[in-house]
């Protein structure tokens, strides 16, 4: 199994090594599965398998069992008879018990440093999808994003842009002839979108010191990668919070990352837990944005893995882009199971031992179908495999355990405390005090002016202009009053006197005739 990630045993009594190339690990995978059915002792063997081999990892802890990585496992462990067993049953000679490199974060700083990054670096796009609002809501948003950007005011927190929307609705007058209408209604529901946000624990994310995507991909002093797992027990009760960041993560690594082309081995392995929270309600845009940067991040060595219940739960553009597979057992319960249970088996090569609807169906708890890359980038046939048993502890870690980790952590007390440099919060509070200042000198030095000063400031002084204006309202009185007396003839020619004296005067020319 040289450079490559043991897995566990296939073929016939499991004694056939599985195991997931390096090279092709940037080319991302698929961990699905029923709930019960061992996903997450497979994510941790994963994760260990790529520390192991010197491959950072970043994932997301949704129950809290995954912090046991930073532990070794015990021989007092109940399960540790039947580890053992099945280490040699599936040829895993070397097994032995091993705690792993963990760095602990947390979007709400309780569990792990602190995770924060900036309004700006989150974008419009983002959060959009985060407050869930409408098309007209977003193009505001982008409105005030152009703004900022023209006007060179930061936006690093929630005060930032809260205080820039009521600068956009007070100036929408002028900003709705260049980018389009700004209503008041528009900018109204945005600020209450991000009230609610600030309820659920915006202000502790969108702040600084923001997250360096460096300190996601450091290598420990023993050369084994990084485990950077977040707590996101708590976060699962915001759950578009919970997908946008891991989004929004996912975007900044595509865009910093340089490309690398094929490595031997990824630079980062970048777990995604409960996946279908990313897809569900999610507008056109941002799946094309996903699939956008699933297809070209694996050029800039990271791989992408998505974890969730059910392999429909993932859009097809971007489930056709996932290479390794470990499919625990689905379900097969009503009609629409049965219907999910034949697409999952459809995307395998069929193995001639086996059928692959029945082994989806039948494999047990620990055990799954797999199917990884080949020579080239084929996938390879379809096996039963039994997956091997994690070297760290299995379950959560304790409190004191934790607070020795967070304790001695490479990035111990570099984000634990905030900064609140000057933003667009101030410099919108400063030119509205200049202004109100300059409002207030001048009242002022109105007020300090003498009687006979105002009284000479507001009152009429000769100019030319004003004799040029009366003299043409002169002019034109007089020109009125003949018009006036040119209207009366006019009038009069046109009744019955001057129809009698155009009568008169055309047969006394007839007769004349």
């Amino acid at each position: 199994m040289e450079n490559s990630i043991f897995l566990g045993g296939g073929g016939v009594d499991y004694a056939e090594k599985q195991g997931l190339t390096l090279k092709y690990a940037n080319r991302h995978g698929l961990i699905a599965g029923a709930t019960g059915t061992g996903k997450t002792v497979t994510l941790q063997i994963l994760a260990e398998g790529f520390s192991s081999a010197g491959v950072p990892v970043f994932l997301s802890d949704v129950k809290g069992d995954l912090s046991g990585l930073a532990a070794a496992g015990s021989e007092g462990f109940k399960l540790h008879e039947a580890f053992m067993k099945r280490a040699d049953q599936i040829g895993f000679d070397d097994y032995r018990y091993e705690a792993f490199p963990v760095t602990f974060w947390d979007l709400f700083g309780e569990q792990g440093h602190p995770v924060r990054a900036t309004v700006a670096e989150m974008g419009p796009l983002l959060l959009s999808r985060l407050m869930q609002l409408s098309e007209a809501q977003e193009g505001v948003m982008n409105i005030a994003f152009r703004v900022a950007d023209e006007q060179g005011l930061p936006l690093l927190d929630l005060k930032d842009l809260q205080s820039l929307l009521v600068w956009v609705g007070e100036n929408s007058g002028d900003l709705s002839l260049r980018y389009g209408n700004v209503s008041a209604q528009s900018v109204g529901a945005i600020q209450r979108s991000l009230l609610v946000l600030e309820n659920q624990g915006g202000t502790q994310f969108f702040a600084e010191p923001a997250l360096d995507l460096d300190d996601l991909m450091s290598v420990a002093p023993d050369g084994r990668g990084q485990i950077n797992v977040l707590a996101a027990d708590k976060l699962m009760g915001a759950p578009r919070l919970y997908a946008t960041f891991l989004l929004w993560l996912l975007s900044e690594l595509f865009e910093t990352l340089p490309e690398v082309g094929d490595p031997d081995k990824p630079k980062l392995v970048f777990f995604f837990d409960e996946a279908h929270l990313l897809f569900e309600d999610a507008p056109k845009a941002l799946v094309d944005k996903v699939e956008q940067v699933a297809r070209l991040i694996r050029s800039k060595g990271v791989g992408v893995y998505f974890i969730t219940q059910n392999p429909d739960d993932v859009p097809e553009d971007i489930l056709g882009q996932l290479g390794n597979r470990v499919q625990h057992a689905l379900r097969a319960f009503t009609a629409r199971d049965r219907k999910a249970l034949e697409r999952a088996a459809e995307t395998y090569r069929p193995n001639n031992r086996f059928d692959t609807v029945d082994a989806i169906r039948d494999v047990g708890v620990g055990e799954a179908v797999t199917s990884m890359l080949e020579d080239k980038g084929v996938p390879g046939i379809v096996e039963r495999t039994l997956i091997r048993p994690p070297s760290s502890k299995l379950g959560p870690i304790d409190d004191a355990t934790r607070k020795h980790v967070l304790a001695t952590s490479p990035v111990a007390g570099k984000y634990e405390t905030p900064l609140d440099r000057k933003s667009a919060f101030e410099m919108l509070q400063d030119r509205a005090e200049k202004a109100a200042k300059e409002a207030e000198d001048a009242e002022a030095r109105a007020e300090e002016q003498s009687a006979a000063e105002r009284e000479f400031n507001a009152g009429r002084r000769y100019s030319g202009s004003r004799v040029e204006r009366s003299s043409s309202r002169s002019r034109k009185k007089t020109e009125s009053f003949g018009g006036a007396v040119l209207d009366v003839v006019v009038k009069e020619l046109k009744g019955t006197t001057g129809r009698r004296i155009v009568r008169g005067i055309l047969g006394g020319l007839f007769k004349g005739r």
